[in-house]
This record gives C-alpha cells, sequence and structure tokens, in this order.
C-alpha cells in the first residue's frame, strides 16, 4: 500500500472543475503571469511557486484551488516557458525554475 505522501496530488472535484473552466483567457493569462513571476532561475519547490502565486490578493481567483495552479505549472513546463524535475504530479515534490537563456 502507498505512503500518502507517495500519491499523486487529488483530482480536482466536478464544483472545482466548473470554477476553473469558467476561468477566461485572460485569466488564465494571469495565473500564467504569477506563476512565472514566483519562479527563479534556480529550482524552487512546485508547492512554493503555486502558493506564492495564490497569496496575491484577487477575487478572480476566489474557489481556484491549488491543484489548478499546479496543473497550469505543467502546461507552462510543456510550453518551454519552464524546466521541471520530479514528478509534476506531486507538488510537495518536484520543481521548477526558469530557463537559462
Amino acid at each position: 500500500m502507498m505512503d500518502e505522501d507517495e500519491l499523486p496530488d487529488p483530482d480536482p472535484t466536478p464544483e472545482q472543475m466548473r470554477a476553473f473552466q469558467a476561468l477566461s483567457p485572460a485569466d488564465i493569462a494571469e495565473m500564467d503571469r504569477r506563476l512565472l513571476s514566483h519562479a527563479s532561475t534556480r529550482f524552487r519547490k512546485v508547492a512554493y511557486v503555486v502558493g506564492m502565486s495564490m497569496m496575491e490578493k484577487d477575487d478572480r481567483f476566489k474557489g481556484i484551488f491549488d491543484i489548478f495552479f499546479a496543473r497550469r505549472v505543467a502546461e507552462l513546463v510543456k510550453a518551454g516557458r519552464l524546466e521541471s524535475q520530479g514528478d509534476l504530479r506531486r507538488m510537495r515534490y518536484s520543481e521548477v525554475r526558469l530557463p537559462e537563456k
């Protein structure tokens, strides 16, 4: 049996998924901007980048959970805007950084 720390982050509930799907493209761009602003050229825990991004006060992300910010991190990695190490399905056990130029 797997230890709870070994499991991937939980999937969103249907209610959480509806809240995320209601975000506009501008909201997603803002989420990405925040995530990138808390990344560095040195590896940082995804949980740190997500947490710092969520702490920025803005009602547009009310009801949007850390799971969705972490999923945006994975999309930024796929797009080449961040580099990663570790399992991105586990934000406490993965890290990201800005690509070196």
